[in-house]
């Protein structure tokens, strides 16, 4: 169980990368906001939903200065909306970048929306990828999946400033065990949004235009679930607005505006 810090003390921000199973990324958006305050990013290892929520339960209790403004990317942003809604006396705020979408059909429209902009010959190439991973002994496995993600690293940004996101170490095991677990919860009616409904803390969502996870399978959700959400579109900008080049100066303006 492993939490880098930034900044100094008091730490009341955390920033929860995504996959699961892709710990890391989220380094350049804390190293940025820990040039004027504390920031923990807490790197998930637990290879179940509830693992990973409790065990970032115990990093921020154990490193941070509670209660606690989260900053969550991807499977991030969800990852944060169960906590609050298990430990809402554990958070001060919530920003969701990028969100999972919480639908199966939505789920789905992300893959198609990804091949779309792949050419044939990657699509092709993609296609090998899925079938090796799934063929491949657990040893192969980590090589095949950071090919695969980097597939899709190039269908989900816009115009990149890097395409070093940073990842450590890309976790596929981890990824496939705990997405089921999610999946098994948000395909059971209306168990997503019963568990939801129960944060009474601030929410705000910032979604690139760009991004393939489609905002009609989030905003529609969030805001039947929540009493207090509010939307950023960021223009030009794909899954991971700190990288980009047209929306990165916006993107830290509104997290210290929201902060």
């Amino acid at each position: 169980m492993t939490v880098r810090k930034y900044g100094r003390p008091t730490f009341r921000v955390a920033v929860l990368h995504g996959g699961p199973g892709a710990p890391g990324y989220m380094a350049p958006v804390a190293r940025e906001l820990g040039r004027s305050r504390g920031v923990l990013e807490p790197l998930q290892s637990a290879d179940s939903l509830v693992g990973q929520i409790e065990e970032l339960a115990r990093q921020l209790e154990t490193n941070g200065d509670l209660p606690i403004t989260l900053i969550g990317s991807s499977w991030g942003a969800v990852l944060a909306l169960f906590l609050a809604a298990d430990k809402s006396e554990m958070v001060e705020k919530l920003i969701l970048v990028g969100c999972a979408v919480f639908d199966a059909a939505s789920s789905a429209s992300i893959e198609q929306r990804r091949l779309d902009r792949l050419d044939q010959k990657t699509r092709q190439r993609y296609e090998d990828v899925v079938v090796r991973l799934e063929q491949a002994p657990p040893e192969k496995r980590k090589q095949i999946a950071e090919e695969w993600g980097d597939i899709f690293l190039k269908t989900d940004i816009y115009d990149p400033l890097t395409t070093d996101l940073e990842v450590i170490e890309v976790q596929y095991d981890l990824f496939k065990k705990v997405w089921s677990d999610f999946v098994e919860l948000r395909d059971r009616p209306g168990f997503l949004k019963n568990r939801f409904s129960s944060i009474n803390r601030p929410v705000a969502v910032i979604h690139g235009a760009e991004d393939p996870h489609p905002l009609e399978g989030i905003q529609p959700f969030l805001e039947d679930c929540l009493p207090e959400v509010r939307f950023h579109i960021l223009p030009k900008c794909g899954h991971y607005p700190w990288i980009e080049r047209h929306a990165a100066g916006r993107f830290y303006e509104i997290l210290r505006e929201e902060i």
